[in-house]
């Protein structure tokens, strides 16, 4: 994981609105911190009592195709790396 700033423009480009709440998706988040969209995962999953109750939810089949139709993958924005886009977790 990188420690330089990430620029709030590269973080506004990764933002969706879903549910009506500005949310990323984990694959974003996980490119943003420049680690595994697994390992972003592994680590909410064994610090779940520091996040609130609220702070993600599993896309349904609907909000996927949604996304895969409507929305340019952070993966095809200019960065220099790939990232998976099967991803179905959002931090809100």
């Amino acid at each position: 994981m990188s420690k330089e700033i990430i620029p709030a423009s590269r973080v506004a480009q990764a933002i969706r609105i879903l549910r009506g709440k500005n949310v990323l998706l984990d694959s974003d988040l996980a490119l943003l911190y420049g680690v595994e969209t697994r390992v972003l995962n592994q680590a909410v999953k064994r610090n779940a009592d520091r996040f609130p109750s609220d702070f993600m939810f599993q896309l349904n089949d609907e909000e996927m195709e949604q996304l895969s139709q409507s929305a340019i993958p952070l993966r095809e924005r200019p960065t220099g790396k790939a990232v998976s886009d099967s991803s179905q977790i959002v931090m809100s």
